[in-house]
């Protein structure tokens, strides 16, 4: 696999995330699988490739595919604001998470303690969901820079919501490192458009 390929993976995990944060925070709902998928991502410390981080099968990360896809042609037909502007906000949260290794020792700590959690219960279940939120509320929320997450309110404001909102959003940042240690850029989503456009719609298509 190309290592194009490799990051676009990568960049479709992130945005997958953003696009579930915002499907959540608009309609309440949001697909079991592709939460379990993002969660398990966060214990995958050795990978063999880059798909294995998601299972080993990129079938729940179609809809950031999708998105990515919305972004890059910049087409506002197909444009998904908010997705595209949570994605921004992640890539720059998972910069300024790098250069803090305090804040990465305890997440390493934090999510060896999930991953006995979904040993015991399975990655989508509320005490693990409920543990991934509060690791990102105790790490990046410290920032100064905030993802502020539009949608209803009556959604936002039930807690398991909440608390899967923030589980979604660390798995994104979990990815946005990964596309960064892949050799990732923003600079590549200005200046490599039609290159990673012709990477991208196979993924696409599966």
């Amino acid at each position: 696999m190309s290592q194009i390929r490799d990051q676009l993976i990568a960049l479709g995990a992130v945005f997958q995330s953003a696009y579930m944060v915002d499907k959540l925070a608009r309609s309440g709902q949001v697909n079991e699988p592709a939460v379990t998928c993002l969660i398990n991502s966060l214990l995958v410390r050795d990978p063999e490739s880059t798909l294995d981080v998601y299972g080993g099968d990129d079938l729940y990360l179609r809809d950031g595919y999708r998105a990515l896809v919305g972004a890059l042609e910049r087409d506002p037909a197909s444009l998904q604001r908010a997705p595209l502007r949570y994605t921004l906000a992640l890539l720059t949260l998972e910069r300024q998470l790098n250069k803090r290794g305090d804040l990465l020792e305890l997440m390493g700590t934090r999510l060896d303690q999930v991953k006995q959690q979904v040993e015991m219960f399975g990655p989508a279940h509320e005490n693990v969901i409920a543990n991934c939120g509060g690791l990102y509320q105790d790490t990046i929320s410290t920032f100064r820079q905030r993802i502020q997450v539009q949608g209803d309110m009556r959604h936002l404001q039930q807690p398991h919501n909440a608390a899967m909102i923030r589980a979604l959003l660390l798995a994104g940042i979990r990815s946005a490192r990964l596309w960064r240690q892949l050799g990732g850029s923003r600079w590549q989503m200005v200046f490599s458009r039609n290159k990673l456009l012709k990477e991208l719609y196979p993924l696409l298509r599966g």
